[in-house]
């Protein structure tokens, strides 16, 4: 019944942390999708009553759509959002964390009738405590999963360390480049970390950890830290 993590490295060595949505949240978001499908149909209904038997087929058409364009439509549309997921902070993502797109999206959609065996999605329950990343069978057989939007911010502050004097002038450029650098290597790997810091060695006069640990320093100097 917990939230898991996946780790996905992009071909760029940043290193994502997706934070899979447990059937709890999951849950809640499809009560609130619910409700907001009976109101739009209720809503639909109204009118469409007043048309005899004309405004019968398009109260079905409209049943329809609801029941499973609905969720194609959001998630396409709304940035893998219904609007229940967006009221719960979830979103519809591929397993590699690139946005869902349509086909990905039908799948999905199409196998709930599958998921919700014998009733109340007893299927779809089973399979998210398996699973390690909390999915539904139509999500294993789309390749997507719900994430939670809001993730713990990592690498968006430079790590603390002894400031460092630049031992020559950068224009503002390059030091926009060196503060960006910093901020960002909580979310790349101890490899592309050294790598990065081996481009600059004329400027750091060492590499690997000692490079990259230098131009940390460098950073929190032109912040003005200690």
């Amino acid at each position: 019944m917990l939230d898991s993590v996946r780790e996905i490295e992009t071909p760029e060595g940043i290193s994502l942390r997706l934070r899979a949505a447990g059937p709890l949240p999951r849950a809640q978001a499809w009560m609130v999708d619910t409700v907001v499908r009976l109101v739009l149909l209720m809503l639909a209904m109204i009118p469409l009553s007043l048309f005899g038997t004309g405004g019968l087929g398009l109260a079905m058409l409209a049943m329809f759509a609801l029941l499973w364009a609905y969720w194609v439509a959001c998630e396409l549309w709304l940035d893998g959002q219904s609007l229940g997921k967006r009221a719960l902070g979830l979103r519809v993502v591929n397993l590699d964390g690139t946005p869902v797109t349509w086909l990905p999206s039908v799948t999905r959609n199409l196998l709930r009738v599958v998921d919700a065996l014998p009733g109340v999605y007893g299927v779809g329950l089973a399979s998210t405590l398996v699973d390690p990343c909390a999915r539904r069978l139509g999500d294993i057989v789309a390749g997507t999963m719900v994430v939670h939007t809001k993730e713990t911010a990592t690498g968006h502050q430079v790590p603390p360390a002894p400031a460092l004097p630049l031992p020559l002038p950068l224009s503002p450029e390059e030091q926009a480049a060196l503060v960006d650098f910093a901020e960002r290597a909580g979310q790349l790997t101890v490899q592309r970390q050294e790598e990065l810091a081996n481009l600059l060695e004329p400027l750091t006069g060492c590499r690997d950890t000692a490079g990259v640990a230098r131009l940390l320093g460098y950073a929190n100097g032109l912040l003005g830290r200690p």
